[in-house]
C-alpha cells in the first residue's frame, strides 16, 4: 500500500477501481509494492532487528515455534531463483519450489483468491522492487507428526480452497473490491474467524456465519468484524462506514483506539491503503450479518439505564469499592465516568469488545502494559496510555479489571489475580507497548495515502 494506485480485480474485464492503464514496468512494480503492503508480508517476513523480508520472526503456534523464511529476491537465501510459476504455487497453494509444502501459518489459503494479473505484479515487486539479503533465517523445526511436511497435502484437501476469486455480478462493485480484499491480500479471516480442531479457520468466506464471527489470537480477542444488522455487543456492528474508514487508516476512531497485534497491521498496512479500497472494505464488512445477540441479552434501555447509574455512583465518589475506587483514581481522567473516552483519542470503555471479551487477557495486558497507537499519514501524533504494572498488584488490576467488565452496560465475567499473574509473567521484562517504533516503522511517501 505504498501508493496511491487503485487495483484492478479482473483482467480484460470489469475494473472494481478505476485507474489508468500501466505503462510500463516501473508501474506494475508499485503496484505489486501496494498489493504487498495490503497483504502484510512485511509483518511476518520481518524479524524486529533485521531487514525488510529478510525473515526469521519467530511464530508460536499450537504445533510448535514456526521462523517466517527469507523472501528477498536473494538467491541462495531467498527467493530469488523462484520462477513466477513457483511464486504463485507458493502464494495459492502453498508450495515451495522444490515442491515440499509450506506450513500454513501462511496464509495461502486466503491468497488463493487472487488474481493473475495480482500474482504477477507481486512477483515483478518482489524479484525488482525489494533489496536482496544474504541472511539465512533459524529453520523451522517442529515434533513429530507436525515435522512431515507431506502431511499437509491431506489438511490442504480438507482446508484449503485453491479456487480464484469470482466477483458477484449483481453485487455492489465497489462492495465486492472489497471482499476480494479482505478474503484474500487482507486475510482478515486469519486472525478473526475462530479455528477448528485442525487449527483450520472455519470459514473462508462470507458465505458462512462463522467467517469474521471472532476468535481468541494470543490471548487477545480479536473481535468480531461482521458489521451489519443486529449484534451480540461483541464486534464492531455499532461502527457505520466511516467509522471502519477511519480506524483502518489511522487506528482510531469515535468508538476505538487499536491495541495488541492489530497496531501493526494498521501501522505497516492499511494505513496505506486508498480511500476508495478502504470504503470498499467497510462496505464489505457491512455486508456482514452482525453475530446475532442471545435471547437472554439486556434491551437497548436497560444497557442504556447501566450505565447512568454507574456514571452517576462513581460522580458521587461515595462507598465506592476497590474496583471502582482504583477506576476513579487512575483511569477516569482519560475514559471518564460514564466510561465513554474521547473520540479518536481515549477508546470508549462501555461496551468496548475487548473489556467485554470472554478471555480477559487482553484488557489486563493493556492496564499492564500500557498501549501506543500507531503514528500514520492523517494521525502522526501518538498519545500512548501509560501501563500500570510498576504502581498496582495483581489483586489491585484484578479488581480494576472486575469493575470495568462489569460496569456501564458490560456484562463480562470477573478478573482473578491468578490471570493477572499469569499475563504479568508473559509480558516479563519486554517493553510496554507492541507498537512498532514511531521512528522507523512507516514512511508515507508522496503519493501515499
Amino acid at each position: 500500500m505504498t501508493t496511491r494506485y487503485l487495483i484492478p480485480l479482473l483482467a480484460g474485464g470489469t475494473l472494481l477501481s478505476a485507474m489508468p492503464a500501466f505503462a510500463d514496468n516501473d508501474d506494475i512494480v508499485k503496484r505489486g509494492a501496494y498489493l504487498a503492503r495490503a497483504g502484510d508480508c512485511v509483518a511476518c517476513h520481518s524479524s524486529p532487528q533485521g531487514k525488510p523480508f529478510a525473515g526469521g520472526l519467530r511464530i508460536e503456534s499450537p504445533f510448535g515455534t514456526i521462523y517466517s523464511t527469507n523472501i528477498t529476491p536473494d538467491k541462495e537465501n531467498g527467493i530469488g531463483s523462484y520462477t513466477e510459476e513457483q511464486f504463485a504455487a507458493a502464494l495459492r497453494e502453498g508450495k515451495r519450489a522444490d515442491g515440499a509444502n509450506l506450513y500454513p501459518a501462511m496464509p495461502y489459503p486466503s491468497y488463493a483468491n487472487l488474481t493473475d494479473e495480482d500474482v504477477h505484479a507481486l512477483y515483478a515487486y518482489f524479484m525488482q522492487g525489494v533489496e536482496p539479503v544474504a541472511s539465512q533465517p533459524p529453520k523451522t523445526s517442529l515434533g513429530f507428526p507436525f515435522n512431515q511436511r507431506w502431511g499437509i497435502s491431506a489438511w490442504n484437501w480438507l482446508f484449503a480452497d485453491a479456487e480464484p476469486f469470482t466477483p458477484q455480478a449483481s453485487h455492489d462493485e465497489l462492495t465486492e473490491r472489497g471482499r476480494y480484499l479482505v478474503e484474500g491480500l487482507g486475510h482478515c479471516g486469519s486472525c478473526h474467524t475462530p479455528r477448528g480442531i485442525a487449527q483450520q479457520e472455519k470459514a473462508l468466506g462470507g458465505d458462512s456465519e462463522a467467517y469474521l464471527a471472532g476468535a481468541n489470537l494470543n490471548g487477545w480477542w480479536a473481535p468480531s468484524l461482521r458489521a451489519g444488522d443486529g449484534g451480540d455487543g461483541q464486534g464492531i456492528e455499532s461502527w457505520d462506514t466511516q467509522a471502519i474508514v477511519d480506524y483502518l487508516e489511522t487506528g482510531r476512531n469515535v468508538h476505538a483506539t487499536v491495541g495488541g497485534e492489530m497496531t501493526s497491521v494498521i501501522a505497516h498496512s492499511t494505513s496505506y491503503l486508498s480511500e476508495r479500497d478502504l470504503m470498499g472494505i467497510a462496505q464489505y464488512l457491512k455486508s456482514l450479518p452482525a453475530n446475532p445477540a442471545s435471547d437472554d441479552a439486556a434491551s437497548t434501555e436497560v444497557r442504556e439505564q447501566a450505565t447512568d447509574e454507574t456514571a452517576a455512583h462513581l460522580t458521587a465518589a461515595k462507598n465506592l469499592s476497590e474496583g471502582e475506587r482504583l477506576y476513579v483514581d487512575n483511569c477516569a481522567a482519560c475514559h471518564f465516568n460514564a466510561g465513554e473516552g474521547a473520540d479518536r483519542v481515549f477508546p470508549q470503555l462501555d461496551g468496548n469488545s475487548l473489556t467485554n471479551a470472554e478471555n480477559p487477557a487482553g484488557l489486563i495486558h493493556t492496564i499492564l502494559a500500557g498501549a501506543r497507537p500507531p503514528a500514520t499519514s492523517k494521525i502522526p501524533a501518538q498519545l500512548p496510555m501509560p501501563g500500570f504494572s510498576w504502581r498496582l498488584s495483581d489483586e489491585e488490576i484484578a479488581s480494576l479489571a472486575t469493575f470495568v467488565r462489569g460496569a456501564w452496560s458490560n456484562d463480562a465475567g470477573p478478573v482473578t489475580a491468578e490471570q493477572v499473574d499469569e499475563v504479568r509473567d508473559a509480558l516479563g521484562d519486554t517493553p510496554l507497548s507492541r507498537a512498532p517504533d514511531p521512528n522507523g516503522s512507516l514512511n508515507h511517501e508522496d503519493g501515499d495515502q
